[in-house]
Formats: structure tokens, C-alpha cells, sequence
């Protein structure tokens, strides 16, 4: 079973707007509103990829309700802890015509540290029979920067894989809890290490620097495909880069959450480390050629693997 975990859910709206400007009146041609944020995402992709996954987390308000009965009738076993804050809706502006995105997201509702409470007695109970948990996403406000920290220490004495994709400094403070794998952007990984990447082998240095920092694994996703360092637990280290033409893209809301959601997927099968990465890159492909963050055809993903060259780079050999 996996697990993933979104604290600060939302609803997700996907306006396709021609010729959009700012400061004028326009009238979209097509709509589309879903349960969101990161770990819902996932949860989405995963179902797609027929793995058995449950989604948690907080939903509050009339959103919240929303939220939680969407993905119900999607067929997605989720179990929310009920907030009294309002969830947040996220928008996104996608025009054709330029091939632009513009997103709005709110920040989300307060969370009280009673609420807090409720969710973690929850999320232990849950988390005893996972395979994998997945944490993901911003924090709503009022949470410590710390929570995702708890979060993955409260996992330690389980045999669970744990997967964290967030950023800044909750993102910081969490690598230092030894998550099993981080996957920030690459703008995330910039951030984090302190430096911009002017080369490739600058990005897989990255990735080996993030593992240093505690991670035990990490994967830096930019929207070509991927760099990664890969650490069995066993004593075997690998780096990788991984590659994909460009596609023309309808949508590239959620493709960071249907790649990680490929990679788990790939990983949990029991696929080999290169065939993980290429299945990722391929689902988050795909992902760019739907509406909806987690939403792909999985005959676009067989095709996208052939076209999704994996290469593992010895990296005393760039020095």
C-alpha cells in the first residue's frame, strides 16, 4: 500500500483561455475542476498506474466536503481529517494560443495544533501498513516548517519508504530527518544547495549533495527529464541523467507529481533503477498532454518510454 500525504489540499480549476491578457474580460473555452495538491495528484497517478494507494491529509469547509466527495466518486480511498479552516482552490490559466500558464494559488486555511494532533493519530494508524508514503506540498499557514520533519520521524521505526517533494524550508528542515528519497525541481534544488546549475554535471553534483544532506536518494526533475543520484541502502551509489524530446504540451500543471507518481509506481513493481526513471519521465510526459494535474493516458506513457534515453554518468570521470 501507498500512502500520500496532502496537508494543504485544494481544488484545483483548469481554465483554457485564448489570447488571455491581464485586465480584460475574457470568456474561457474549457473547464476543468479537481481534487488537488501534490499528494492528491499523486494519489490520482498511482491509481492510473494500478497501485494500490490511499490519500491523506486535511480538507476544511465547503471545500474540503468537495474535495473529499470528488475523490470518492474518482475511486481514489482517501481519509481526511476534517479542519474547521476553509481548503484553498488553486486556478490555472492555460492559453493556447501563446502556449502560456499562469496559476493562482491561494495559501490556504490555519491550522489549529489540535487539528494537527487529530491528523497525525490518524497518520501513524494508517502509515503502519504502507509500503511507501509519499509527502508532498506546501503546508498550510500556521504550520511549523518542521511539521514534514515529525512527519518522516515518525516513521523511522516502520520499514516504509519515505518520499518527500516540497520546498524552501520546510524542504530544509525535513532532508535532515533521512527521507528515502527527495525529488525537488531544479529551481527547488538551487534554492536548497545555494548555488545555480550552469551545467549538468553541476545538477547531478546536486543531487549527490542533497543525499549528503540526508536524503538517501535524489531525484532533481527539470522539464526534459531528470538528474539522479541513487543509493540502494546496500553500499551501491548511481547517477544518472535522463533525457526526453520536446513535446508540444497542453498542460504542464502536475507532470513533477505524475513523474514521482511513475517512479513509485516503477519502484514498487520491482523494475530496475534505470527502467524507474525512464517510466517517470514518461508518465510525467504524458501528464502534459491532458488537462488535469495526475491525469495521462497510459498508452501516451508506453509511448513516451521509447522516446526516454536513461544514462548513468560516472561522476569522478567529470570532476
Amino acid at each position: 500500500m501507498i500512502v500520500t500525504v496532502t496537508l494543504n489540499a485544494a481544488l484545483d480549476r483548469t481554465l483554457t483561455v485564448p489570447n488571455f491578457q491581464a485586465g480584460f474580460r475574457h470568456r474561457a473555452s474549457e473547464s476543468l475542476t479537481l481534487p488537488g495538491g501534490k499528494g492528491v495528484n499523486i494519489a490520482r497517478a498511482l491509481k492510473s498506474l494500478g497501485q494500490p494507494v490511499i490519500a491523506t491529509g486535511l480538507a476544511g469547509g465547503k471545500t474540503g466536503i468537495r474535495i473529499v466527495e470528488d475523490l470518492t466518486a474518482e475511486g481514489i480511498l482517501n481519509d481526511f481529517v476534517r479542519i474547521r479552516g476553509e481548503s484553498r482552490t488553486s486556478t490555472a490559466i492555460i492559453d493556447p494560443t501563446s502556449n502560456t500558464q499562469t496559476e493562482l494559488n491561494e495559501y490556504g486555511p490555519v491550522v489549529t495544533a489540535r487539528e494537527l494532533h487529530a491528523f497525525m493519530e490518524k497518520f501513524t494508524y494508517i502509515a503502519k501498513g504502507a509500503d511507501v508514503v509519499i509527502i508532498a506540498g506546501s503546508l498550510p499557514r500556521k504550520v511549523k516548517d518542521s511539521f514534514y520533519k515529525e512527519i518522516i520521524g515518525a516513521l523511522a521505526a516502520t520499514d516504509a519508504l519515505t518520499v518527500l517533494d516540497t520546498a524552501g524550508e520546510p524542504l530544509r528542515m525535513a532532508i535532515k530527518a533521512n527521507p528515502g528519497l527527495v525529488s525537488p525541481n531544479i529551481f527547488e534544488a538551487e534554492a536548497l544547495v545555494g548555488h545555480e546549475f550552469s551545467e549538468d554535471e553541476d545538477t547531478l553534483h546536486a543531487a549527490v549533495q542533497l543525499s549528503r544532506m540526508g536524503a538517501g536518494s535524489a531525484i532533481i526533475t527539470h522539464p526534459g527529464g531528470c538528474f539522479a543520484y541513487l543509493d540502494d541502502g546496500e553500499g551501491s551509489q548511481k547517477t544518472y541523467t535522463v533525457q526526453i524530446p520536446p513535446q508540444d504540451p497542453i498542460s504542464t500543471v502536475g507532470s513533477g507529481d505524475a513523474f514521482l507518481a511513475g517512479y513509485v509506481s516503477a519502484r514498487v513493481s520491482g523494475k530496475s533503477e534505470s527502467e524507474c526513471l525512464r517510466y517517470a519521465v514518461a508518465c510525467g510526459a504524458a501528464n502534459t498532454q491532458k488537462y488535469g494535474a495526475g491525469v495521462f493516458d497510459v498508452h501516451d506513457v508506453k509511448r513516451f518510454i521509447t522516446k526516454t534515453k536513461v544514462e548513468e554518468v560516472d561522476l569522478a570521470s567529470t570532476a
